[in-house]
């Protein structure tokens, strides 16, 4: 009988550690876009708000939130970047191992000076990040983001249409993610520590 006992607890344990073994493996559930695996974002060359060149390799180790905006943008950019900011708050100790990115699709009067003022504004950690405008149409053509100059009262008052909504690159530059705007800084955050 105790023989069957023993027996009968081996088993279970096994079963257990499969059931264990499962949920280790057992994908994060994010509630933003899993992108895992795209063929395309898989880098970008441009000039950060200091005048240093920049590559996705740089931020190897942290994950990297990377957003494609306009300084005088009136709402989804402040709105954005606000956002981000509390998600730096909310992650704690934990945001230092978050990089965010500001990618302007407003090369012609997003200047490195306005973009050092403009981004640092929101988290000083935050990254503004500029190009000509080849080199910004080659990344946001290799990101897939939308962006066109729509004509104001006079040629230095146009706004810019563009996607709105962030990429997610884990630690080792894999991107994983695709947050669409107005989420709420809970559900980012959530996200976000999946992948820390």
């Amino acid at each position: 009988m105790k023989k069957l006992m023993t027996v009968a607890l081996v088993a279970a344990l096994a079963v257990f550690g499969a059931g264990c073994d499962k949920l280790k493996d057992k994908p994060p559930a994010f509630h933003n876009t899993d992108v895992t695996g795209v063929d395309y974002a898989k880098g970008f060359t441009l000039t950060d708000h200091t005048g240093k060149q920049r590559t996705l390799q740089d931020f190897r180790g942290k994950l990297v939130v990377m957003f494609f905006g306009y300084t005088q943008c009136p709402d989804v950019c402040p709105t954005t970047m606000s956002e981000m900011a509390a998600v730096m708050k909310e992650l704690g100790p934990s945001a230092d191992d978050v990089q965010v990115l500001f990618v302007t699709v407003d090369p012609e009067r997003d200047t490195q000076e306005l973009l050092s003022h403009y981004v640092p504004a929101f988290d000083k950690r935050f990254i503004g990040l500029y190009g000509n405008a080849e080199q910004t149409a080659k990344v946001a053509k290799e990101f897939k983001v939308f962006y066109a100059k729509q004509p104001g009262a006079d040629p230095g008052s146009y706004t810019v249409d563009h996607t709105a909504g962030s990429f997610v690159f884990d630690r080792q530059g894999q991107l994983r993610l695709f947050i669409r705007h107005n989420q709420g800084p809970a559900i980012i955050a959530h996200d976000l520590r999946q992948l820390l």
